[in-house]
């Protein structure tokens, strides 16, 4: 089974400086870029693939190194301020390379001995101690130099040490990540809407301008064509996978989980062969007709692939996978959901779908099941039971409003345990802060489709990034 692979973020990294420190202060250069190994060292860590331009303290450098980053391709950059900085050493770094940027403010230590520090005698070596320590002088120069160059920029502030500080770069690193491989990923698009659900209908040019993402238009004949020449061997294959990533239940008709296994079997060459991340899908056919077949028996292969880091949304739902494979990006899952109803005595709020659904974020294991018929959909088939994982969630929903804006919609709650709809379906029970009254209130006016992603984590932090990244607004529900 085709899984995308993303390479490594490349990401800049300079120290900026002054020059004419130097040879003033003895030694001061020397700390200055140890502090920077030091966090060099900690963004590789991260797993970025890191371009580190050492030092710039003049404008010449400067210039070098925003050709350094633009001949390495970095996607990102960090500037870590070193201690105070001319504004002109740092502009043509940042204007040049043309990639998101943001200034570490970062002082070695939380707070200087300043017993020690007074009791040194020499003005001298103070003064090259407190420049060692006086970061925070340049961050206002910096600021104010991208306000009015119309940069974007974004400032994180503490110390070397500094947990809280540490987790901000770590989420700019993964929101970054997830930018590059949405501009990586290629989403087909197979079938056509279901017919009348106007929310789900999306603009591909303004998701690829917004995203940067590939849509390949795929045709029900190929799909055809790929499921007529899988073999039994490998329909066997399949249907071993199902039992051990499902549990299958004893109801499923052997001849169902056959159908199923050769349909799953390929989607996987689909997928191989236009090297898919994600893939938005919706068909009909008539009764007795060999696309009948196939759109009957798309939700356990849907369902796999899902899980295995190639989001797949129903219903064509275009933006829906969008957010699914943001969600999945970030480690977080993204499966395939509605709102199902409420539960005004406990106070929750139901979401699920007949799937697809990303198992990797369940609640125990993934039942497959046979259902009689589909809701709003013709023909019958294997289905997906499945509850998300209890704990924090986070749902996402990609709006797109009234002139073609693109936004981003989330809200953090619980995944909780209790009573489900055992329909045959993905169902759970959702609880939020303001309540469920609210929260269906100040979801449904922000104006998005009736579809969302669920991942598991609090991640409104990091799509606050991905949204500054991505140059998108975010509305936080709760």
């Amino acid at each position: 089974m085709a899984e995308q692979t993303l390479k490594p973020l490349r990401v800049g990294l300079f120290g900026v400086g002054l020059d004419t420190y130097w040879p003033q202060f003895a030694g001061l250069l020397d700390r200055l870029r140890g502090y920077q190994t030091q966090i060099a060292d900690r963004l590789r860590g991260f797993g970025v693939d890191l371009v580190d331009a050492g030092m710039v303290d003049n404008p010449i450098k400067a210039r070098e190194t925003a050709s350094l980053f633009r001949r390495e391709e970095v996607e990102f950059i960090f500037l870590y301020v070193s201690t105070y900085a001319l504004s002109s050493t740092v502009l043509p770094v940042v204007q040049q390379a043309r990639v998101p940027v943001v200034v570490l403010n970062l002082q070695p230590v939380p707070q200087l001995d300043y017993a020690r520090f007074n009791a040194l005698g020499d003005r001298g070596v103070m003064t090259g101690i407190w420049l060692e320590h006086c970061q925070a002088c340049a961050a206002p120069e910096i600021a104010c130099v991208f306000h009015r160059a119309g940069i974007a920029y974004h400032l994180v502030t503490g110390h070397l040490r500094d947990a809280e500080a540490w987790r901000e770069i770590r989420d700019w690193v993964d929101a970054a990540q997830v930018a590059a491989g949405l501009r990586a990923n290629r989403v087909g698009v197979l079938g056509h809407y279901y017919c009348g659900m106007l929310d789900v209908y999306s603009d591909l040019t303004q998701q690829s301008a917004v995203f940067g993402n590939h849509f390949e238009l795929l045709e029900m004949c190929a799909l055809h064509q790929l499921r007529e020449a899988v073999t039994e061997a490998r329909v066997e294959e399949k249907v071993r996978q199902f039992r051990r990533e499902f549990e299958v239940s004893p109801e499923c008709a052997p001849a169902e989980l056959v159908r199923a296994a050769r349909t799953s079997c390929a989607l996987d060459a689909l997928v191989e062969r236009h090297q898919l991340g994600a893939l938005a899908y919706y068909y009909e056919s008539e009764e007795g007709r060999p696309y009948r077949d196939i759109v009957t028996s798309v939700i356990a292969g849907n369902t796999l692939l899902t899980g295995h880091h190639v989001p797949v949304a129903g219903e064509c739902e275009i933006k829906n996978v969008q957010a699914m494979k943001i969600l999945d990006l970030f480690g977080a899952g993204g499966s395939f959901s509605e709102f199902y109803l409420a539960d005004f005595q406990d106070d929750v709020v139901f979401l699920g779908h007949d799937g697809p659904a990303h198992f990797a974020i369940a609640e125990g294991r993934v039942g497959l099941v046979p259902l009689p018929v589909y809701h709003g959909k013709p023909g019958r088939g294997l289905s997906i039971q499945m509850t998300v994982k209890h704990g924090p969630v986070t749902l996402l929903s990609v709006v797109q409003g009234a002139g073609g804006k693109v936004s981003l919609l989330t809200a953090e709650g619980e995944s909780v345990p209790g009573p489900v709809l055992h329909i045959g379906n993905t169902n759970s029970r959702y609880r939020f802060a303001i309540g469920a009254k609210a929260f269906l209130n100040q979801w449904s006016q922000a104006g998005p489709a009736h579809h969302c992603a669920i991942g598991v984590g609090h991640l409104a932090g990091k799509l606050d990034n991905l949204g500054a990244l991505l140059g998108l607004e975010v509305k936080r529900v709760c």
